[in-house]
């Protein structure tokens, strides 16, 4: 490990208090599809770099995989072959090897070779590669940061090696505990709310995730509709994550995203020789998600031939590759997602009567977030704690205008909306409280004196998403909640059951 060189910075003290920081939001973080993102966000912060990438070694195979980069939305991940082994990158391979941080301070007076990270409008100028370990003392991955001035960035080997080696041990221990086989009594649903990226506890939600309970340990299809932007890639990874298969692949593929010659060998992959271009054999999805799951999303688009070459394998469990002679048994569920209306299609004639009703074997239908009553506070709050984790700054606060705004939007783009407009708000938020200027949210039409039975249903449904998302907050302890508010207890229990809120059972709020 690097020796401790924190005294080298400028001002030690703050680095020191921003790593507790970071250290203490990935301990806390339970999602392991989040947590890379999370440690490279935080050391891109602590670097004062451009771009931060995560890597970890692979044991089985001694390669190197690149499982998160900073900044994620503007620069694309590194571009590197399927199968190349970044270890014969010679700045990568020397920190594994010689398992001691490699720190450049000017790369144009040194002959290393920075063409394996993306490329920007500036050239890389400075550079450190640092080596990351478990508890045995073992190299478990590399934290790489470059940032586009000449910079000496050996004084944050010590903390970014912290930080790196602490954010590999959480994801393993996430990953492993994740993996634990859990024994399912028949006549019982496994409880999802709050896992898996399944925010929400409103009845509708509720609903869904028992839907999603009693599927997961079957190897029935699942058919996921609902309107754009309700989360259908995020219940199918649940599916994925919390059944059986969650430690093999979980692979997606929009349908609607190719056309049909370059789907059909995306999906099924080709032979060498099977078309002009094709100069190597080449293993469809199908193969790559083999023991794990495969998402097929918008299948509403996918060409009609498609549909009788994916009715083959649902039915026969074997894909046959462009070109191949012959074809091949896989494992390989498959979870199908759609905004459309399939049994329409089927009527119309553009979509297989056989394949619908195959791939409808279990439907969910997702519902929209206008029917998901008091879920859009506790997203949003969960989206704001999110993007600060992202950044690298402290959670935000949000003002009671800025919250009763939410409550009252309509949100057409349905979670996808508001997440977008939450992490929006966090960026433009400069005082660590969100106001309504930061939403940019249009104001709701004043009411006239004829509207005077919509406006007092308005209040009452803006009053019912108050007291839920203030009884989330309590766990459902009422005495607490109406310690906050500010009234006797006997006015909440009143105002409860006036608002139809369930008092009798407090979990039922949680």
């Amino acid at each position: 490990m690097s020796e401790n060189n924190l005294d080298q910075l400028p001002d030690p003290l703050a680095h020191a208090s921003a790593l507790i920081g970071c250290i203490t939001r990935i301990g806390l973080d339970s999602d392991d599809a989040s947590l890379p993102g999370a440690c490279v966000a935080a050391a891109a912060h602590l670097s004062h770099c451009e771009l931060c990438q995560l890597y970890r070694l692979d044991d089985a195979t001694g390669r190197l995989d690149l499982i998160a980069q900073h900044p994620s939305a503007t620069l694309p991940l590194a571009d590197t072959p399927s199968g190349v082994d970044l270890r014969h990158v010679r700045l990568l391979r020397d920190t594994v090897d010689q398992r001691v941080a490699v720190s450049m301070d000017d790369v144009w007076n040194s002959t290393c070779d920075t063409a394996f990270l993306p490329a920007l409008g500036s050239p890389w100028r400075a550079l450190l590669s640092v080596p990351l370990f478990d508890r045995f003392n073992t190299v478990t991955g590399v934290l790489l940061c470059a940032a586009q001035r000449p910079a000496a960035l050996q004084a944050y080997a010590f903390s970014l090696g912290q930080l790196g080696s602490f954010a590999l041990h959480q994801l393993a221990l996430l990953r492993s505990l994740r993996c634990m086989p859990v024994v399912v009594p028949q006549d019982r649903a496994v409880p999802l709310a709050g896992m898996y990226g399944l925010i929400g506890s409103s009845t509708a939600m509720a609903h869904t995730c028992q839907l999603i309970s009693k599927v997961l340990h079957t190897p029935y299809t699942v058919l996921l509709r609902g309107e754009t932007g309700t989360g259908k890639e995020v219940v199918a990874r649940a599916i994925h994550q919390a059944g059986p298969r969650a430690d093999k692949a979980f692979v997606v593929q929009n349908c609607a995203a190719f056309p049909e010659g370059l789907l059909e060998s995306e999906l099924f992959g080709y032979r060498k020789g099977a078309f002009t271009g094709a100069e190597r054999n080449y293993a469809g999805l199908f193969d790559a998600a083999h023991g794990g799951t495969l998402l097929l999303d918008e299948i509403g688009d996918m060409p009609l031939p498609l549909q009788a070459k994916l009715l083959r394998v649902l039915q026969e469990g074997e894909v046959r590759p462009l070109g191949a002679s012959a074809a091949h048994k896989v494992d390989v569920r498959i979870i199908a997602a759609t905004h459309r209306d399939l049994a329409a299609m089927v009527a119309q004639g553009s979509f297989r009567e056989d394949l619908y009703y195959r791939l409808a074997q279990f439907p969910i239908q997702l519902p929209a977030l206008r029917e998901r009553e008091g879920d859009v506070l506790q997203l949003a709050r969960h989206f704001a704690d999110k993007a600060c984790a992202n950044l690298g700054r402290t959670p935000v606060q949000w003002s009671n205008i800025a919250l009763d705004q939410l409550s009252s939007h309509p949100f057409p783009g349905n979670v996808r909306e508001l997440k977008c407009l939450v992490e929006r708000a966090v960026l433009l938020c400069d005082d660590n409280l969100i106001l309504p200027a930061h939403l940019s949210l249009p104001l709701a039409p004043v009411a006239t004196a004829v509207d005077d039975v919509t406006l007092r249903q308005r209040m009452e449904r803006v009053e019912r998403v108050f007291l839920l998302d203030c009884l989330q907050k309590n766990r459902g302890n009422r005495t607490r909640t109406a310690r906050e508010l500010g009234v006797a207890r006997r006015t909440l229990l009143y105002r409860l059951a006036r608002l139809n809120i369930p008092c009798g059972d407090a979990s039922a709020e949680r």
